[in-house]
């Protein structure tokens, strides 16, 4: 590690996506940590968040810096009173980021968390890539719309900037009490022996990415518009579509039993896209590399939540 390496923040360090973007940024950028956590959710997190820019703008001095947005807990089904507070603790950060470092954006560079499933919910012929019109049809994916928009502000500020819109995370340390997460859901599931009910169809596709390999792409995307500059959006994803059945029988496989998975109906499923198969167009170089086999991710949250079973960390 050299000083000329980037002075880098993660916000949202703690969950799946930016735990996994410090490992992989971890030997190539000098992270910094914030002086305290970010109530979030609360009327107090703009503030603070727009306080610790500033304490970000003042360590970074004259020196390379940039950021990761990875923050945020909302899911599909989340109020929207809940998602306008992510939105506005985007807004304060990303506004105090321009005021406090735009005189050295060229020195700069950032990466922002999207959702690709929230925003191409309600678009038509799949797959999906970055030139497809987008059509959110739940309050999550406006949300996401929201943060891009604040995002592209950036970009206006001199600030080269990268939207990532995520296709399905998965893997160790994911939070199990969000109505999120499938492939972790039927893990845990499996351990405590209870039954998961799934409220989609057997044949619902999606994009399965397990969270190291998305860290890497993340990492990899922040090296490449600091050296081209300007504002890209880019899908994260592992260009792998996987039905529910399939992952279903693909977890059986791994386990050596069936899972206790049963089908039901539930309001928020009308908020979920049948087929979400998505394709990256944009620097598609950086998407040609070896990616965790869906078995083998499975096989390692299995054994996260083996250990945390143990440890009696899993409920």
């Amino acid at each position: 590690m050299t000083v000329d390496a980037p002075l880098t923040w993660v916000v949202g360090a703690g969950g799946l996506l930016g735990s996994h973007v410090i490992t992989a940024l971890s030997r190539r950028a000098r992270l910094w940590t914030p002086g305290c956590s970010v109530p979030w959710g609360t009327a107090d997190a703009p503030r603070l968040l727009a306080r610790l820019a500033a304490d970000f703008a003042d360590a970074v001095g004259e020196g390379p810096w940039q950021v990761s947005w990875c923050a945020g807990a909302g899911v599909t089904g989340t109020t929207a009173a809940a998602l306008a507070a992510e939105s506005a603790a985007f807004e304060a950060w990303s506004r105090a980021l321009t005021e406090r470092l735009g005189d050295r954006a060229e020195a700069g560079a950032g990466f922002v968390a999207s959702s690709a499933g929230a925003v191409y919910a309600g678009s038509r012929s799949a797959p999906f890539d970055e030139a497809s019109v987008v059509r959110p049809i739940s309050d999550y994916g406006h949300a996401k719309l929201a943060v891009e928009a604040a995002a592209a502000r950036l970009s206006e500020a001199g600030i080269p900037v990268v939207v990532g819109r995520v296709a399905n995370l998965y893997g160790p340390g994911q939070d199990l009490a969000k109505a999120q997460g499938l492939v972790s859901q039927i893990c845990r599931a499996h351990l405590l022996a209870r039954p998961l009910t799934v409220y989609v169809p057997l044949d619902t596709v999606r994009d399965y990415l397990f969270a190291a390999d998305a860290g890497a792409l993340v990492a990899d995307c922040l090296e490449r518009v600091r050296r081209e500059r300007g504002h890209r959006t880019k899908i994260i994803a592992s260009h792998q579509p996987v039905t529910v059945g399939h992952l279903v029988a693909e977890v059986r496989r791994v386990v050596k039993r069936r899972p206790r998975v049963t089908f039901g109906a539930h309001p928020n499923a009308t908020l979920q896209a049948r087929d979400l198969r998505v394709r990256s167009i944009v620097w598609p170089d950086l998407d040609r590399r070896p990616i965790t086999p869906l078995a083998v991710g499975i096989a390692r949250t299995v054994q996260a939540q083996t250990g945390a079973l143990a440890a009696g960390a899993l409920a």
